[in-house]
């Protein structure tokens, strides 16, 4: 579970409900059909709108990007592994790999390795590598547009609502208090487009992107370390290459594990 996601909606809706409760205002403003047919059928739509369906069968995978922490090759394990690849081939050649190839769970290290092992040249391991880290990057760069643009959308509709609860006031204009209570209400819809669009839809956008840029950082890594082992740079200067990609906190507390390993 990826707990920061839940965390941060709990605490979204904790500071709505308690500004509501300062203020002494009802939450049964908020059964408002209206409004809610607006901001959340209506956001529907515009995704609809600006989205091909084969773009949007990814949503229920996106979710779950969002609430469940993906299990990827870690940095460390990274390095173990490439120190280990680095160590056999300078001991038994290149070719020596080969045996190693099935042991790999990560099919983009597989690949790698494997395109080491059949002798392709180090322009082109690194060509297919980086064109596949970039395909990734935009297909993800699409993936979060999708709530980034329910984000941008979602405040816009509920000034649509408003305009909406607004017309229903003015024809209750001859009762002061029906009038009263159809512009507090005109106003839900204003409040529930601004909350999906900037505590839900444009965060979720924001940590898709930042989930993304960790894997492509991991990806590099792994680029990094299979093109050092094809030049037959020793373990040691292998490892140091792939510390410093990281930042400086990770660097130490990494190396100081896998020298106690």
């Amino acid at each position: 579970m990826e707990l920061t996601t839940l965390l941060g909606i709990i605490v979204g809706i904790l500071s709505v409900v308690g500004a509501m409760i300062f203020k002494h205002i009802s939450f049964s403003v908020f059964l408002n059909p209206a409004a809610l047919l607006v901001i959340f059928v209506g956001t529907v739509a515009t995704i609809l709108n600006s989205y091909p369906g084969e773009n949007l069968k990814s949503i229920g995978a996106l979710f779950k990007i969002l609430f469940t922490k993906q299990k990827h090759i870690s940095e460390k394990e990274i390095i173990e592994l490439m120190i280990d690849l680095s160590t056999t081939s300078k001991k038994d050649g290149l070719l020596a790999l080969e045996g190693k190839i099935e042991e790999i769970e990560d099919p983009f290290i597989k690949k790698a390795v494997r395109m080491i092992v059949d002798g392709t040249e180090e322009d082109v391991i690194e060509e297919i590598l980086d064109a596949e880290i970039t395909a990734m990057e935009k297909r993800h760069e699409t993936n979060a547009s999708i709530f980034s643009s329910a984000g941008m959308y979602a405040p816009t509709l509920g000034v649509l609502g408003a305009v909406f609860g607004l017309i229903a006031a003015m024809s209750s204009i001859d009762d002061t208090e029906k009038m009263a209570e159809a512009i507090a209400a005109a106003f839900i819809a204003t409040i529930l487009g601004i909350f999906t669009g900037y505590v839900l839809w444009n965060p979720f956008a924001k940590k898709l992107k930042v989930k993304s840029q960790h894997e492509v950082m991991l990806k590099g890594m792994i680029v990094e370390g299979v093109l050092s082992i094809q030049k037959g740079d020793p373990p040691f200067m292998l490892k140091e290459k792939l510390l410093a990609v990281l930042p400086a906190s990770k660097q130490k507390r990494i190396a100081e594990e896998l020298q106690k390993e």
